[in-house]
Formats: structure tokens, sequence, C-alpha cells
């Protein structure tokens, strides 16, 4: 459990859909497991471990849900794959802290640099590749890992929509070709179930008056299942 405080009122954040078998009720799971990122399992696996470290094996990832005034969420087009959408993600580098990574990747991917943290998820979302990915993957990463443990983050964008540029900041190839503002009902539409998980536990912030409520993340410092950077 999450608790913030607006004002004089504690509100309580509790993550959806767990095993409640598998959890202690004073403690949430810091990772959630997905046997396939392309649909939804039957069951959800909580299991222990710390939020700085996810499971072993497991590709250090995070995603960035951004989100202008109006609470919609930005999403852009894979320029590999037709038709695709997602919010923007990409690795962790080495011992990188995960808040690093996600403005680092934020400005490779969207040229973006005018936005703060609104909140985070306190745990490591993890997916399994399915084979034929993972040995495609691991050959272009000379790795072999079992799939990718996502930290998710959500952004509030501050700037001019002309900041938007998705060919970055240059250091990267682009991965976009367009970009648009989604609903949450949406952007969840496109890669469930990591993101009907993320954009649950983001909810509280995505309400039509959320914009004026201060900041808050699940820490004191200044996490759909996709499968590329």
């Amino acid at each position: 459990m999450v608790v913030a405080s607006f004002g004089r009122r504690p509100v309580f954040f509790i993550w959806p859909a767990i095993n409640r078998s598998l959890v202690s009720p004073t403690c949430p799971p810091r990772f959630v497991r997905f046997a396939s990122p392309s649909a939804k399992p039957s069951k959800l696996v909580a299991v222990a471990a710390s939020m700085e470290n996810p499971p072993p094996g497991y590709r250090r990832n995070v995603g960035i849900c951004i989100v202008n005034p109006e609470n919609k969420i930005f999403s852009a087009s894979r320029l590999d794959i037709p038709g695709a959408w997602q919010m923007p993600q990409g690795g962790v580098d080495g011992e990188e802290d995960p808040r690093v990574a996600a403005f680092r990747e934020l400005k490779e991917e969207t040229g973006v640099t005018s936005a703060e943290i609104l909140a985070e998820v306190p745990y490591w979302l993890t997916y399994d590749f399915p084979p034929e990915v993972r040995e495609k993957l691991n050959k272009q990463w000379g790795t072999d890992w079992k799939g990718q443990a996502q930290k998710w983050f959500l952004f509030r964008f501050t700037g001019k929509e002309v900041e938007i540029n998705l060919s970055g900041d240059g250091s990267e190839k682009p991965e976009f070709a367009e970009w648009t503002w989604m609903t949450p009902e949406q952007a969840v539409e496109f890669k469930k179930p990591v993101y009907e998980q993320v954009l649950q536990f983001f909810k509280p912030h995505l309400q039509p008056d959320s914009a004026s409520q201060r900041q808050i993340t699940s820490g004191d410092q200044p996490y759909f299942g996709d499968l590329t950077p």
C-alpha cells in the first residue's frame, strides 16, 4: 500500500488484481510477473524482491507514461511495426538509477526535457519473451535474458508541443513514426496486461482535477510489456 496526503485527507493506493494468498497484508509485492506480453494471463504471480533488484535473468527496463495538462497520454507509432502504438520505454544502463534512465529515455525517444515525475509504480513488472523473440533479441544484444523487468513512471509534460521531436536528441536511432495524445482507455488497448496494471496504479493522477494536486512519488528520492528496448 502506498499512502499519500492531499491536504488533510490520506489517500491509499492498493495494487489491484493480486492473488492475496501470495502477498503479506502489510507488504505489497515488489514485482509482478506476466507469462507473456501479448495476452493477459489467467493468474498473476507476485514474488517478493527488493525494488532495486528485479528477479535474476530479466533485463531492467523503464516505462514512461507522460501526460499533458488534460491528462491525456503520449503514445507513438513504431517505425518497425506499422500500426503498433506504445508509450516510450527503454533499457537501464548498468547500475543507472531507474529515475535517471527514465529521463534519459524520454529525451532520447521524444526530445522532451520539460517534464516532472508525478508518481512511480513501486514494483518491477516482469514478462517473458516468446521463444522466437528471445532468440532474436539476445542475438542482437549478445545476452541471454528471459524477458524484461519494467519500472514505470508517470510524468507531467510541462513544455510546449513544439518540443516534441521523434528524432529524439540525436543520440539514438529514431523508433517512432508519429505521435498523439490518447485517453487512458485508448492507450490501454494496445499492450495488455502491463498497461492495464500501470494505468490502474496511476489512475488517481489521471482524474480531471489531478493536475492541481501536488506531485508525489512512491519514495523520497528525486513500470504492454514491449519486446524491444
